[in-house]
């Protein structure tokens, strides 16, 4: 098994597609090596804000394989492959393996209501017939159900579990992660608006939903925290503040998506029905390109 430590801003890439929603390999291709090449420690296809959600497994499948080339091992690449039921997410995940990913991350099962329990039974299926580095993802605003960290503990029983992404918005949550769970596992911040505290706290980076609009923006918050420059760092962590409110104001991976195609980047529409064409977001964001 590989031996990956996830560190730094990882892009959780938008899907490329055309105008009637197929996907654009060529385009997604060209936008992996932009973020790469700004400073990137990690390429995610498959997450929220790569629309996960829209696709069938089959396309799942031609994103990530074009994901793994265009990155050509620049840095490690992040697949998401949790599905609603442990058959499931195990079937595709052993395919994904196959592709040369990196990294598994794997959200908790959506929809349907589990218990702390059916959790830990899930992702011990999953650890257990599927011999990769897998990276929980916590986002209950999503899922319906917060990853406990006292399941996270247990769960660190098995060495390919790695760590854990909290999108809960909660720093207290990420605060238990770090604190209370095991020191192997790396802390990734999900919530762009906690990326600085989470580093002083002792997590490992962020998974930077922002770093698809702002790439070296959200680098810098890394690098300065690293070499000490918590001023500068901070400076870096709040100019992403008035963009973070205009995503308040639709669904936020759809609003990151139109942001990037107002700034040239040729990543197309979200699926229907969230795809964003709110006027008055559009004019938000082009206050806040002012501001950058």
């Amino acid at each position: 098994m590989k031996k990956i430590e996830p560190q730094g801003i990882i892009t959780p890439v938008l899907t490329t597609l055309t105008e009637d929603e197929k996907f654009a390999p060529e385009n997604y291709a060209a936008f992996i090596d932009k973020l790469i090449n700004a400073g990137v420690n990690g390429i995610f296809p498959l997450g929220t804000n790569g629309e996960f959600y829209a696709f069938s497994n089959e396309e799942k499948l031609a994103i990530i394989k074009t994901a793994v080339k265009a990155v050509n091992g620049r840095v490690p690449v992040y697949a998401g492959t949790g599905c609603v039921t442990t058959k499931e997410t195990i079937e595709l995940s052993l395919k994904v393996k196959e592709l040369g990913v990196d990294v598994l991350s794997i959200i908790s099962p959506y929809f349907v209501a589990v218990s702390q329990d059916d959790l830990y039974r899930h992702y011990s299926a999953v650890a257990d017939a599927v011999d990769m580095p897998i990276l929980l993802y916590n986002i209950p605003a999503r899922t319906g159900n917060n990853i406990d960290f006292k399941t996270v503990k247990k769960l660190a029983a098995h060495e390919n579990i790695i760590g854990i992404k909290d999108s809960s918005g909660n720093f207290d949550n990420t605060l238990k992660y770090i604190e209370n769970t095991d020191p192997r596992l790396k802390v990734l911040a999900g919530s762009d608006s906690l990326i600085l505290w989470t580093l002083m706290a002792g997590g490992a980076g962020a998974i930077s939903g922002c770093s698809n609009v702002f790439p070296e923006l959200m680098v810098s918050i890394y690098k300065y925290w690293a070499t000490g420059d918590l001023a500068k760092a901070n400076e870096a962590q709040k100019k992403i503040r008035p963009f973070r409110n205009v995503m308040q104001m639709g669904n936020p991976n759809s609003v990151v998506k139109l942001a990037a195609n107002m700034l040239g980047n040729k990543v197309g529409p979200a699926r229907e029905p969230s795809n964003c064409t709110n006027p008055a977001i559009v004019e938000a964001l082009k206050k806040v390109f002012t501001l950058y």
